[in-house]
């Protein structure tokens, strides 16, 4: 963030500051007085949990030069006073991100936004100077905390922008102002709150709102909701798929491989070959994304190829690994109809690969409204079709298993458990060297919990 004054400060966020203040300068912003640097900004936030607002004074103790707060501060506080601090967060960020003179590039999408953003700036990253959201900042207050972080000299910056309500997304797109805008895909995820896969479509072309005047989109375009809005007016829109031969960017001659997917790139007058070193289809439609973007910003073809060939995914997110002889797939930061489905056959590919038996553990799918029982019987009927052994977690899993058995799969090799510790105390007597795992669940589920208590209880 660049040196701003108080006075600035409350110009840029309609706020007030008492004009013995006004001249004080600020470089930096920080919402956690724990991590408050000298000369930065200290905002206080209200939260579920706390309120920034306790903590004005430890702030100026840290080193802050000034608070910005919505309520009435004590004289000999250098304060800027406004509304709604998140608001005003917002609108600083707004305002950096346009002097700072980037090319930002906006993610979202149902599914794959956090691993698409990862290659995106992976490929870029050789060829720009690159920033990217850190973790899950996707929303209102975590986008404005990763503009505000960009360092002076980015030169572009990649950012992910996560919504599950209407409105939402513009209110984003007005601070991140995208010159290019991804959508992933249109799935069920938050369907609970937008409808139907059309509300979700249309919440997610709210990014296009804020766009700059001159930004384009890049679309997949082997999505029918996203396809159909091509001739839009408005920005110029290029898209990638594998099964739509009139994308502008294709994957051809797909091949899993054991340690990860190989495939051919062709599109903007170019045709290459990538590896990345992540299973699954779904890894193709990320790759291709990310391609996409790095062609039209004149990345060299080999450059692509090179970065994507050690790229390595972030977080909780399809880690695959080996513990105590067996093969652990690791995706428990999230999960929707679509990507449990995408993780369900990386689990199925290990059959014939392995000598043991694929096992899916399954927690609940949250936020699908009344679509919840039908999606988790079919991910039950998909499960049965690419697990020996199904375990869930969760009261909407019942139906998952409720979906195997009618699939196919024998009651005998289900499980159901409505404690962590009792799916995690299962699996330990039921499991042996040679089997593979897949561990998945929607983030409130915590399945990241069972599978530490699992590997706890199996000795190294």
């Amino acid at each position: 963030m660049k040196e701003l004054t108080l006075k600035q400060i409350a110009e840029i966020v309609g706020g007030t500051v008492r004009p013995e203040h006004a001249a004080i300068r600020v470089q930096g912003v920080q919402s956690d007085s724990r991590l408050v640097k000298t000369g930065e900004l200290f905002i206080a936030l209200k939260g579920e949990r706390t309120d920034g607002h306790r903590y004005l004074r430890a702030a100026l103790a840290a080193g802050a030069a000034a608070v910005l707060s919505q309520e009435a501060v004590e004289a000999d506080i250098p304060a800027v006073v406004t509304e709604d601090t998140l608001r005003a967060y917002g609108a600083l960020a707004a305002f950096c991100r346009m002097e700072m003179g980037l090319k930002v590039i906006g993610i979202t999408g149902s599914v794959g936004k956090t691993t698409t953003k990862e290659m995106t700036a992976c490929v870029l990253s050789r060829t720009y100077r690159t920033a990217k959201t850190e973790g899950n900042h996707n929303n209102n207050l975590g986008l404005p905390m990763t503009i505000l972080d960009i360092p002076a000299d980015t030169e572009v910056a990649v950012l992910e922008m996560g919504m599950n309500h209407f409105g939402e997304m513009t209110y984003l797109s007005s601070i991140a102002r995208p010159d290019i805008a991804i959508i992933t895909n249109i799935g069920t995820m938050h369907i609970e709150h937008l409808g139907t896969r059309e509300g979700i479509l249309q919440a997610k072309l709210e990014i296009l709102k804020g766009m700059t005047q001159n930004g384009f989109c890049i679309f997949n375009g082997d999505e029918p909701l996203l396809w159909n809005v091509r001739n839009d007016g408005g920005h110029k829109k290029y898209y990638f798929g594998i099964e739509n031969p009139l994308c502008d960017v294709t994957a051809t001659d797909i091949q899993e491989m054991e340690d990860g997917m190989r495939f051919v790139v062709q599109g903007f007058g170019s045709r290459f070959e990538l590896f990345v070193p992540v299973m699954g289809r779904h890894t193709v439609y990320n790759a291709l994304a990310a391609a996409s973007a790095a062609l039209l910003l004149k990345v060299p073809p080999e450059q692509i190829q090179t970065q994507l060939s050690t790229f390595q995914n972030t977080g909780m997110r399809q880690k695959i690994y080996e513990k105590n002889g067996m093969t652990i797939i690791e995706d428990c930061y999230n999960a929707g109809p679509e990507s449990t489905q995408a993780a369900l056959e990386i689990l199925g590919s290990y059959r014939g690969r392995t000598a043991g038996r694929t096992i899916a553990v399954l927690g609940d799918m949250l936020e699908l409204g009344n679509r919840s029982a039908a999606e988790h019987y079919r991910i039950g009927r998909i499960a049965a079709e690419k697990a020996d052994l199904l375990y869930t977690y969760g009261q909407n899993s019942r139906r998952t298993i409720t979906g195997a058995i009618t699939g196919g799969l024998s009651q005998k090799c289900t499980g159901h458990f409505d404690t962590h510790e009792e799916l995690a105390r299962v699996l330990k007597l039921r499991t042996r060297p040679g089997d593979v795992l897949l561990f998945k669940g929607s983030r409130g589920m915590r399945m990241e919990k069972a599978l530490k208590l699992f590997l706890e209880e199996n000795p190294n």
